[in-house]
């Protein structure tokens, strides 16, 4: 898109099924190059990304030459994860997403927010973080759709 110029920071958050503990530390740097890769190929720019065991936190920034949920749909292809056999059965993503924009002053807090989640999930669930960030922005939901 010539002469378009853009500054959109989106952090995407998503669970594993049912918030299934099934993303293991051994794993975890394969999933996200993985992941990083996508987000590449599609011509966008990877910031931040972590997971702990039943989620992933993806900071990003987002051109306007590419629809958010089509990536995210992307991203959360699991045939990646169920070829590498790395859970016995299926392994399956939560159906939905959340996705949270912020300002270029914002970047550090978001990113150190990321890389501390092994720390920050030691005192809250992944629950509790998702309602906190759907309430900080405002974001009118039923708890009863929110998890899957």
């Amino acid at each position: 898109m010539a002469n378009t110029y853009t500054q959109i920071y989106i952090h995407v958050v998503f669970s594993v099924k049912r918030r299934q503990n099934l993303i293991r530390k051994e794993f975890k740097e394969e999933l996200h190059k993985y992941i990083a890769g996508i987000i590449r190929n599609k011509d966008q720019k990877l910031i931040a990304i972590n997971s702990v065991s039943d989620h992933i936190h993806v900071f990003m920034g987002l051109k306007p030459n590419v629809c958010l949920s089509d990536l995210v749909r992307e991203i959360k292809t699991s045939r990646f994860v169920n070829e590498k056999r790395w859970v016995k059965g299926r392994f399956n993503w939560q159906e939905g997403f959340g996705a949270f924009s912020y300002g270029h002053s914002q970047m550090n807090v978001v990113v150190k927010y990321i890389q501390n989640q092994e720390r920050h999930h030691s005192k809250k669930t992944f629950q509790d973080e998702y309602i906190e960030l759907l309430k900080k922005f405002n974001v009118d939901f039923d708890i009863k759709y929110a998890f899957d």
